[in-house]
């Protein structure tokens, strides 16, 4: 994930599996939030260009990018893949979550979503872009946050369904 203006115009212009994507100014958030929504209603949050959420048709979290790690669920545990350089070669290494490191993610989560969920309903939010033009996507995310239930899972693997 790039981390300057010019990426997130190229997110919000390029990201085409997320067939509706709207950029929002959240008040509390110091970079815009981008929230987007596959064919099949699978959902991706991206918080500038870090932390990112990506869940499936279920409202499971399937997907991560928090701290500059990927972080990914597989058989409903969190595994992080790291990238370590060297002069030779780029490495991912893997290794699985503890149970602490899995709640603070599920925590730093639904933080997230909850103070966007109270930013939403208080029409607190402000539209920057929206694809495709003239879609009520402030709308998609206010149904997206409702039906989302109070206490997110992880999926059993990191696909979209």
């Amino acid at each position: 994930m790039a981390r300057q203006e010019s990426d997130r115009e190229d997110l919000m212009r390029e990201a085409t599996a997320l067939v509706e994507r709207a950029e929002f100014r959240v008040p509390g958030e110091s970079e815009p939030v981008v929230f987007g929504l596959r064919r099949e209603g699978a959902a991706s949050f991206f918080f500038g260009p870090d932390p990112v959420f990506h869940f499936n048709s279920h409202y499971e979290l399937r997907r991560a990018y928090v701290g500059g790690d990927l972080i990914k669920a597989e058989h409903r545990r969190a595994v992080r893949l790291r990238r370590v350089r060297t002069e030779s070669e780029t490495q991912l290494q893997r290794s699985e979550l503890s149970p602490e490191e899995t709640a603070a993610l599920l925590h730093l989560l639904q933080t997230r979503l909850a103070h966007l969920r109270a930013s939403v309903e208080a029409r607190q939010i402000e539209v920057v872009a929206a694809h495709p033009p003239g879609a009520d996507l402030t709308a998609r995310l206010q149904e997206w946050l409702a039906a989302a239930p109070a206490e997110i899972a992880l999926a059993a693997r990191p696909n979209v369904q």
